[in-house]
């Protein structure tokens, strides 16, 4: 079997969009059906970044919804910083009736993350595999305030070095990751 890097996961989106014409909006959707396959039910918490990462949560989160799941959404970041497909998948999340928390900051960040502790199961679709470094701001106090419900990661618990399997800070632990190459 063959791993890629986290540079080359960045190069092959671009590649199956550009070169094979595949709308990253499938891709998106793809993804979020991968780790909704994952569920056995709700409630579900999933907490989103502002990137494609948090796309896919959305996607999670508009099939859970679906499929009668109580679902709760936390964004960490400003509405605004949302784009591309992430923000499309956010906006159909919530004309299907879907409710998101925003939490910009780390005091609202952690508050909300603590409200998930009653959920069955949370998704993080926080940071995916193109993030290095120590994380810092919202996501930092989400992941520090991380209840202990069992946890779903799209591509890759955040906070973890994608090349190196190493957290040079706080880091989710996953039950279940689910990753898509």
């Amino acid at each position: 079997m063959r791993f890629l890097t986290a540079a080359a996961m960045r190069e092959a989106d671009p590649r199956r969009i550009e070169e094979l014409g595949i709308p990253g909006a499938v891709l998106m959707e793809n993804a979020g059906r991968a780790v909704f396959g994952e569920l056995a039910g709700g409630p579900l918490g999933v907490v989103c970044g502002k990137g494609n990462n948090g796309g896919d949560g959305y996607v999670v989160a508009r099939l859970a919804l679906a499929a009668g799941y109580g679902v709760r959404v936390v964004l960490l970041a400003v509405r605004e910083a949302v784009t591309g497909d992430a923000r499309t998948f956010l906006d159909v999340y919530e004309r299907l009736g879907g409710r998101v928390v925003v939490a910009e900051t780390p005091g609202d960040a952690a508050r909300a993350v603590r409200d998930l502790a009653d959920c069955a199961v949370l998704v993080d679709a926080i940071l995916g595999t193109g993030f290095t470094g120590e994380v810092h701001g919202a996501p930092r106090a989400a992941i520090e305030n991380w209840p202990a419900a069992p946890t779903i990661a799209v591509d890759i618990p955040s906070g973890l070095h994608a090349d190196t399997g190493e957290a040079p800070g706080p880091c989710i632990r996953a039950a279940t990751t689910v990753t898509m190459q």
